[in-house]
């Protein structure tokens, strides 16, 4: 809706109220576009639109691939937007990723939490709405400053620069973008996931990630002890996500399946078939088992057969099954081949290292079968990218016949070769690895889970270190302030970004010249104007 339309409706709507006195069309038009998403599914049916028209941009061209950052707070998600905003110009395909792992690390009353699912499940579209509460605060903000300079150009009798910010209004782009959000592996049965991804879609998601991880077992996909389901109880879980969005009018929703199927080498029970060749057979097939023999079983026992032949799987004193060392991308392929044909959108496979040939090489597979497979991609601050990338190099190098002889491959990490020619080399393939790996290996999406845990660490440590060290204040001052001054980062003017001047202009839409504001000469948040 047009400035101009908004205030024309609104002027309508009040002229048949004789009694709202002191209600002016121009400042309910501006609350009204200041607050264009009524509720949460208004957001998830507009992103999902955003996602479906990013995934087919995408299967015309790789090259137009999507990012995303990990969130754990709306502040940190609102100030990524206004960034990308200030730097870019435009939010398009780049998204917001909301991580299990921080929301268990950071945002459980039990405090830090390791990411097995240990934390409140209320938590996760809490945060989603938090995150889009922020992000809507960000486009009335924004909006809000738009209106100011409105005002001032007509008061100076500037009739072009007013027409010019109105073409701004008009032509204004949302902060509010995707949310692909961390639903683990369901936290219980496909009956709670359909609970819980109600709710989430409600607070705004319009593309949910769960994997094929027992809920109950469930560990990071980067850490071991990792335990997988059968096909048709994860496919269950699929369908309860699909009945979600579908019930709640939210008809282009996205599942993101995700399989650890790479670095899980046990299962939580054997899968039932019904014939020779079916999902659950192929499932089995992959177990570790031994040929048994008239006489040789005892009681209590679990048997299976291959053909003519009876087996016992490997059980563990946990009584989970193991599964045949080596068969991991075997069963990352089937997996993603049988969520596609059942329902999911987009694949993510969890690997042990950023590398694009291994995840081409799976992908390639599934291509086979299904030839539009696209992925979601952890970039995971859990791989160590320069020691990785640097033995990539090395090892590239030593099958070439290049001389290798002054890199120690066990060493690379050092910063004794940081100006050498293979670490040059190592950081254009980190650099380019998203571009590369789209290309090449069906990445739709690369998101990094948890960025903003090692920022807020990393800065935290270097402000501890000059502030009660020797620099004292000036360790706040020209390592913070000073930059944020420099860099135009908006929260140096902490008062405008958490409302101040929002509430301002609502105290002159209610309470007109009586209005009591903040923003005066006295608000020293003016020193930051010059």
């Amino acid at each position: 809706m047009s400035y101009q339309t908004a205030i024309q409706e609104a002027a309508k709507l009040i002229e048949t109220h004789p009694n709202w006195t002191g209600v002016t069309p121009e400042a309910v038009a501006r609350t009204r576009l200041q607050n264009r998403f009524r509720t949460g599914l208004d957001i998830a049916r507009y992103t999902a639109e955003i996602m479906r028209k990013d995934i087919a941009a995408y299967d015309n061209d790789p090259a137009k691939y999507t990012q995303s950052l990990g969130c754990w707070h709306g502040f940190i998600g609102q100030q990524k937007l206004i960034a990308i905003k200030k730097h870019f110009g435009t939010t398009e395909r780049r998204y917001l990723y909301l991580s299990g792992w921080m929301i268990a690390a950071l945002r459980s009353e039990f405090g830090p939490l390791p990411d097995q699912s240990m934390h409140e499940k209320t938590s996760v579209p809490a945060l989603i709405e938090e995150l889009y509460t922020f992000l809507r605060q960000a486009d009335a903000r924004e909006l809000g400053m738009l209106f100011r300079e409105i005002d001032a150009a007509r008061d100076a009798g500037d009739h072009n620069r007013e027409r010019e910010l109105i073409a701004q209004v008009d032509n204004y782009q949302t902060h509010v973008v995707p949310i692909i959000a961390d639903i683990d592996a369901g936290f219980g049965n496909p009956e709670a996931t359909y609970l819980l991804a109600k709710k989430m879609i409600e607070a705004g998601a319009c593309a949910l990630q769960i994997e094929n991880q027992v809920s109950d077992e469930k560990q990071c996909g980067h850490q071991d002890g990792k335990v997988t389901v059968p096909h048709e109880e994860f496919v269950a879980k699929i369908r309860a996500l699909r009945h979600a969005f579908l019930e709640l009018g939210v008809d282009d929703g996205i599942i993101v399946a995700r399989t650890d199927s790479l670095g899980a080498g046990l299962t939580k029970q054997i899968a039932f078939s019904a014939a020779e060749g079916d999902i659950g057979d192929q499932y089995n097939a992959f177990l570790d088992a031994e040929e048994v023999t008239d006489g040789q079983h005892i009681n209590g026992e679990v048997l299976i057969t291959r053909g003519n032949k009876v087996l016992r799987p490997k059980r563990l004193r946990s009584n989970l099954f193991q599964f045949r060392e080596g068969t991991g991308a075997d069963r990352c392929v089937l997996d993603c081949i049988n969520a596609l044909r059942n329902g999911a959108d987009l694949l993510w496979i969890e690997t042990e290292k950023p590398h694009v040939e291994q995840i081409a090489s799976m992908v390639d597979r599934i291509r086979e079968v299904i030839p539009d497979a696209k992925l979601v991609y952890n970039n995971s601050p859990s791989f160590n990218w320069t020691l990785n990338f640097r033995q990539q190099v090395f090892d590239t190098w030593k099958e070439a016949g290049k001389d290798v002889s002054a890199y120690d491959r066990a060493k690379l990490m050092s910063a004794d070769y940081d100006d050498s020619e293979l670490a040059a080399e190592a950081d254009e393939k980190i650099r380019t690895f998203q571009r590369d790996a789209s290309k090449r290996a069906g990445i739709f999406h690369h998101l990094i889970t948890l960025p903003t845990y090692h920022t807020a660490a990393l800065s935290t440590d270097n402000l501890a270190k000059e502030y009660f060290g020797e620099q004292g204040m000036l360790g706040y001052v020209a390592n913070v302030q000073r930059k944020e001054i420099r860099q135009g980062i908006a929260a140096v003017k902490h008062q405008n970004m958490a409302g101040s001047d929002l509430g301002d202009d609502h105290k002159e839409y209610f309470s007109g010249e009586a209005a009591l504001k903040a923003g005066g000469k006295h608000n020293t948040m003016n020193q930051f104007s010059a």
